[in-house]
């Protein structure tokens, strides 16, 4: 009789253990930081930036769903609905948020308590995101990649693998600052080279084809298309559009001269938002975004597509070849 009993109340023990087991994986996984993933673009095009974010957690010690939770909000290029989707990461009371360049303004307006580290296309400190670089204040830091800042570089490399262009037309989105700016530079230095310019601007995939059904009467030589998530997440549309009238293209990502793009010129965008996954690392471990200053990419690369060049009949000068970071066949 007592060994039964003592039989039932093993039996008994060993049911709530069990039973327990689950509220404290429940428990455990409630306690895990949330990091809010704010991005204006869209999950299949950036699939491999958020990847590089992952990668820079990892760095720091934190591996999605083992130590760390990331909610993922996509604007699917709809600036127009970041604001919900910022809202909605504050309502969750998350323990960090990242945000790329035109989400910011989105949740920065919502909350001056949790902390957001972003990665950025523009002046950060000109478009108010910080107080300084060194010194960002507040609670925000993050990631500059100088994005608006390379057209001319660009525009120069281009007009060398297009040695008879005469005419550029610019493919810019307004709804981006770095875009815009992006414009005005390669408009100012374009004289200088003897080119003439024209710009097209496209703010959603829709616009993108009215502004390539645009080009096909325009027939300008080249087309630089500004930086940005927009182009670089649509970089598929704007590789086949200008596959099918065989403009020679010059882009911001690497990313987009695999996909089939000429060439591109600009910061490791894929480099910088591993950064920013180390500063959010960083963020959760307790260091405030006050006391981190903006990181500043340093790294540019120069990819030529070798196999795009040959299909527009374009010769590549041997001293473009050695002076590219990567040339792809």
């Amino acid at each position: 009789m007592i060994a039964a009993m003592k039989r039932r109340a093993f039996i008994t023990l060993l049911g709530g253990t069990a039973a327990a087991w689950p509220l404290a994986a429940r428990a455990q996984q409630a306690a895990m930081p949330v990091v809010g993933f704010l991005n204006s673009a869209s999950a299949d095009g950036y699939a491999p930036m958020a990847s590089a974010f992952r990668q820079g957690l990892k760095e720091i010690g934190y591996v999605e769903g083992s130590n760390v939770v990331i909610e993922y909000r996509w604007a699917e290029n709809q600036y127009d609905r970041l604001p919900a989707l910022a809202a909605d990461l504050v309502s969750r009371r998350v323990t960090a948020i990242f945000a790329n360049s035109p989400s910011v303004a989105a949740v920065k307006g919502l909350t001056n308590t949790i902390p957001i580290v972003f990665l950025s296309g523009d002046d950060p400190v000109r478009l108010g995101f910080v107080a300084s670089l060194n010194r960002p204040g507040g609670n925000v830091t993050g990631v500059n990649i100088f994005s608006g800042e390379t057209a001319t570089k660009r525009l120069d490399l281009l007009r060398e693998l297009v040695p008879h262009a005469s005419k550029i037309t610019i493919l810019i989105n307004t709804d981006f600052t770095a875009s815009l700016r992006f414009g005005d530079d390669v408009e100012a230095a374009a004289p200088m080279l003897g080119l003439t310019t024209e710009r097209l601007s496209a703010n959603d995939d829709r616009e993108i084809e009215r502004a390539f059904n645009k080009l096909v009467s325009a027939r300008p030589d080249a087309l630089l298309v500004g930086p940005g998530p927009l182009f670089d997440s649509q970089r598929n549309l704007v590789v086949a559009l200008a596959a099918k009238i065989a403009i020679p293209t010059g882009h911001e990502t690497r990313a987009t001269a695999l996909a089939g793009g000429l060439m591109s010129y600009g910061a490791n965008v894929g480099d910088g938002y591993r950064q920013a996954g180390i500063y959010t690392g960083r963020v959760l471990n307790g260091e405030k975004p006050a006391n981190l200053p903006v990181l500043q990419s340093t790294k540019f690369e120069f990819i030529i597509n070798l196999k795009t060049a040959k299909a527009l009949g374009l010769t590549v000068p041997d001293k473009l070849l050695a002076l590219a970071d990567e040339v792809l066949e």
